[in-house]
């Protein structure tokens, strides 16, 4: 007995180390240090639903465990135990028990997924139109740049972005973009993928919108993916605080050149990134890419047994 504990207990010890985490990334059970002001929120929810996980797992195990122990057979008597059914108080218990932990975890889940999907809290100071394509990413920096002309409102590229989106673009925004082009590495970072340049401080307003397939937008240490799907516009919104550049990548699989899907993040302060957009404009990437597959209507999308 005490050999086999000994070697659970080696080959947990080794298996925690070859995760390389530290006694500080623990608390974090796997999630990357948080990026955003809204980041700690999806942490607290992932930390609680583990936490209700192990404790229902503890309990569960604990029965299973006393049980096979208690009602082992004995050595000495051959006859059945006595058999026990029909108990009401019990199984009322095992009804009421899992409808009571179901409704704590929708609750928690329903509340935090409600406050971070909301637009109308904060108005967005910065507004990027995110493409997918297959298999990398555009970036439309919706917003005035000096010296460019034009109005995201009416521009046709952004024809795919519905208007209750569109009517909080800001006025006469010529805008600029960047575009990454597939199976080319950023030289940067030696990361395939174009690199999308945020504000530090500012809240950010992402518009999701695909050219083919479905893909889903990542940025790691916000904790905050979104699926960009063809014919329907998603949108979120975060406020990184936190300087420096992040791992982006498609989290939907979408073809053969889904894991080469990556994209950087470099979050900069607002002046550094006033710079970036001027230094877009300067490489004669003005105006926008287009966006995507146009909004479609749920009757369109209905399916009809008429011939």
């Amino acid at each position: 007995m005490r050999r086999k504990l000994l070697q659970a207990m080696t080959a947990g010890l080794v298996l925690a180390t070859a995760t390389g985490c530290t006694y500080k990334d623990f608390p974090r059970l796997g999630m990357p240090t948080p990026t955003t002001e809204e980041a700690p929120r999806i942490l607290s929810l992932w930390q609680g639903s583990w936490a209700a996980a192990l404790a229902v797992g503890v309990l569960v195990w604990g029965l299973i465990i006393w049980s096979a122990i208690f009602h082992r057979r004995s050595r000495t008597k051959i006859e059945v135990p006595a058999q026990t059914r029909y108990n009401m108080p019990i199984e009322a218990l095992y009804t009421v028990v899992p409808l009571i932990i179901v409704s704590v975890l929708f609750y928690f889940t329903a509340r935090d997924e409600t406050k971070l999907l909301s637009l109308t809290d904060k108005k967005p100071d910065v507004t990027v139109n995110v493409v997918g394509f297959q298999w990398s990413w555009g970036f439309n920096y919706i917003t005035p740049v000096d010296g460019v002309t034009g109005d995201a409102k009416t521009d046709p590229n952004l024809s795919a972005i519905p208007d209750r989106f569109k009517n909080a673009f800001p006025a006469a925004a010529g805008g600029v973009y960047d575009v990454g082009t597939p199976g080319t590495k950023n030289p940067q970072t030696g990361n395939p993928g174009p690199t999308l340049w945020l504000p530090k401080g500012e809240t950010v307003r992402f518009v999701l919108t695909s050219r083919d397939v479905i893909h889903s937008f990542w940025v790691v240490p916000f904790l905050m993916k979104m699926d960009v799907i063809p014919g329907h516009t998603n949108a979120f919104q975060v406020t990184p605080n936190q300087e420096g550049t992040f791992l982006g990548k498609c989290a939907e699989l979408c073809g053969v050149d889904h894991s080469r899907m990556l994209f950087n993040v470099k979050v900069v302060s607002p002046e550094r990134y006033q710079q970036h957009l001027k230094d877009l404009a300067k490489k004669g990437q003005t105006g926008y890419i287009p966006a995507g597959i146009a909004q479609t209507s749920h009757e369109k999308n209905r399916e009809t047994n008429n011939l």
